[in-house]
């Protein structure tokens, strides 16, 4: 049968049959591409695929503009233009999403910035060296939660999370010792693992607990806190006058507490970081001062919270300081109206590695004394907690009459301070043995060891710290900020305020509540139905 020329070349150049080795070059390139990126290998496989498919489309291409001149036909170069514009906007679309995975931008507009992280779990997870990975044992990933995490890893590529379904695995739920209900979170770095919490559906992450835990995972250091004892200062046992709430806190930020009893042992035990004496009312024997001064001497650390009850006769110390306390009692008439006039409310803190988060939030103190410096070679003097100009307070000198007021000559006006942390440098030098007359060596001068620094917190007030007023404002956060400066860690644990959401209820009364209910039902409408008609007559 012969050959119908003229009819194959009809077949061959409709359009079906046209585009056919372009398909299939698209369909082979296409193949070769996501074999590649899904197994993550260009080998000989891939580029079976990929190179015919390749060259198929481009011998497609010079067949077109050879025989028929395709690339000047309009309908070519407006289905060019559309798949250019196509490819382009894919491209766009793309880049955005890459910078907005590796660049974020959030903006927090919540009053008491409920979302976002406090700034030294920002301090800390940029400083991370080690990684950290957090798993959180439940079938449920509650959102809250997850975004908390989220903002964690956004901070450091070092920190990990991950949720595991305990009843999915339940071999590494045992290894774990989490039960079948799960809620267990856990944080671990290299060989250290420690429990967060244990979720419950009221309860979230919090992100005290977690930074708290992630410093104690990755700190190699345990700071030692001893609490001085028999002269009548705080207790560590759970009473109301103690400061056993204080110790706990402590203990949950990797620091350990004992107490110190220097007449049982006269020296200071050599894992001392920082020494308290919390409220002495009785003086500290001759001997005791000694051994303190011995420990500032040698680069340790204190911290004394006064009594107005009493006098630690630390007298010898705060001379070498500069420091003198005033007997006198701060009088805040603001404090008044809370809690009494001996009440000094506190909202002005000094530019100190103790306060920089303060802010304006409040912290009191009760019957706090003034404290006074005066300049020292190699001493530094920072003010902490300062109080308000007079006539918001004063210092009284009597504090037995049953109304207070401001005497002229006899007491103090204010502002003055009752917080203060000092710096004093120790420079401990040695010199080299002198070399003997048969060594030829050139004697060496003297050598400096570098230099080491005492530090001290004096505040005029203990009780602030104690049991029941620990937790009030952010008295506890003047406390433990400044056992952890005083520690002198490289990455000291600050204290970590707990967001909450302000309550911002409208409490109504019966009569508001059916006004408002009676204003949106007939009211409003009304109103809106007459605008309407007096509209529709004006225009009629």
């Amino acid at each position: 049968m012969p050959i119908d020329i003229k009819n194959m070349k009809k077949i061959i150049n409709k359009k079906p049959w046209k585009y056919l080795i372009l398909l299939l070059g698209l369909f082979l390139s296409s193949a070769g591409i996501s074999l590649g990126i899904v197994s993550g290998i260009w080998g000989g496989t891939t580029a079976a695929t990929l190179i015919p498919g390749l060259i198929l489309i481009i011998g497609w291409l010079i067949w077109q503009a050879a025989t028929n001149q395709w690339w000047q036909k309009r309908s070519t170069q407006t289905g060019t233009n559309a798949i250019l514009a196509t490819i382009a906007v894919i491209a766009i679309l793309g880049l955005i999403n890459f910078l907005g995975t590796r660049y974020t931008w959030r903006v927090d507009t919540t009053e008491n910035k409920l979302f976002t992280l406090a700034p030294q779990t920002v301090e800390l997870l940029r400083s991370l060296q080690t990684p950290v990975k957090v798993s959180v044992f439940s079938g449920n990933q509650n959102p809250i939660d997850r975004n908390l995490l989220e903002n964690y890893r956004r901070q450091s590529p070092k920190f990990q999370f991950e949720y595991i379904d305990p009843l999915l695995r339940p071999q590494l739920a045992q290894e774990y010792n989490v039960s079948r209900e799960g809620g267990d979170v856990f944080i671990e770095a290299k060989n250290n693992r420690k429990l967060v919490q244990t979720l419950t559906p009221e309860e979230n992450i919090s992100e005290v607990l977690l930074t708290n835990r992630l410093q104690q995972v990755i700190s190699t250091s345990n700071p030692k806190v001893y609490f001085l004892q028999g002269h009548g200062e705080y207790t560590l046992e759970n009473s109301s006058a103690s400061f056993s709430t204080a110790v706990s806190v402590l203990k949950d930020r990797n620091f350990s507490a004992a107490p110190l009893n220097l007449t049982q042992s006269p020296n200071i035990p050599e894992d001392a970081n920082v020494i308290v004496i919390a409220g002495a009312k009785r003086g500290l024997l001759p001997q005791e001062v000694q051994a303190i001064q011995t420990f500032l001497n040698q680069g340790g650390n204190l911290m004394v919270l006064l009594d107005v009850e009493g006098d630690p006769k630390l007298d010898p110390i705060f001379q070498q300081w500069g420091v003198t306390i005033d007997s006198r009692i701060a009088i805040d008439t603001v404090g008044s109206q809370f809690y009494g006039p001996a009440v000094t409310f506190i909202n002005e803190y000094g530019e100190h590695p103790i306060t920089k988060s303060f802010q304006n939030n409040i912290s009191f103190y009760r019957l706090a004394r003034p404290i006074d410096t005066t300049p020292v070679d190699g001493v530094t003097a920072t003010p902490i907690l300062t109080t308000k100009p007079y006539p918001q307070s004063w210092a009284e000198s009597d504090t037995t009459s049953e109304k207070l007021e401001f005497n002229e000559g006899k007491d103090r006006k204010g502002p003055f301070h009752i917080g203060v942390a000092l710096v004093k440098q120790i420079k401990d030098n040695k010199s080299t043995p002198t070399p003997t007359p048969e060594s030829t060596a050139t004697p060496t001068p003297e050598e400096k060891t570098p230099s080491k620094e005492a530090r001290m917190v004096i505040i005029g007030d203990a009780d602030f710290a104690s049991n029941g007023l620990f937790e009030q404002q952010i008295n506890g956060d003047v406390f433990l900020n400044s056992v952890s400066w005083l520690s002198q860690q490289e990455q000291p644990i600050l204290s970590i305020r707990p967001r909450e959401a302000k309550n911002r209820r409208l409490n109504l009364s019966a009569f508001q509540s059916l006004l408002l209910r009676l204003s949106a039902l007939f009211i409003l409408p009304l109103i809106g139905f007459i605008t309407g008609a007096l509209l529709w007559w004006q225009r009629r």
